[in-house]
């Protein structure tokens, strides 16, 4: 069975876009359902540490499918290029959903129409 997982990346927890939701309720509304393996939140993937978390996260073949709630998705594949290349993680198996300027709950129906 194919391993999933959740990062949720929130732009520092300063940006504006994100203040209408409350991650961590976002995040355990994902979890309780079990719709992924595992749930991670982080300040800045788009940051060095980014790469550096997202190359360890998919180094060895532990994630098979990778889903990213933060800002747009197509450049979220342009700026984990790096680490993707670095970990052998195929572009295809990392799916996005853009969740700025959503309450709790609609971020948790965005995250939840992408994983099904």
């Amino acid at each position: 069975m194919a391993k999933k997982g959740l990062l949720l990346c929130v732009c520092q927890g300063t940006c504006p876009s994100f203040q209408q939701m409350n991650i961590f309720d976002v995040g355990n509304a994902i979890r309780r359902d079990k719709l992924v393996d595992y749930v991670a939140i982080h300040p800045q993937l788009c940051a060095t540490d980014g790469d550096k978390f997202l190359t360890t996260l998919l180094t060895g073949g532990e994630t098979d499918e990778l889903y990213v709630a933060g800002c747009d998705p197509t450049m979220q594949v342009k700026m984990f290029r790096d680490a993707l290349d670095a970990s052998r993680f195929s572009k295809e198996h990392i799916h996005g959903v853009d969740i700025r300027n959503m309450s709790t709950e609609q971020a948790v129906d965005s995250i939840k129409t992408l994983v099904s």
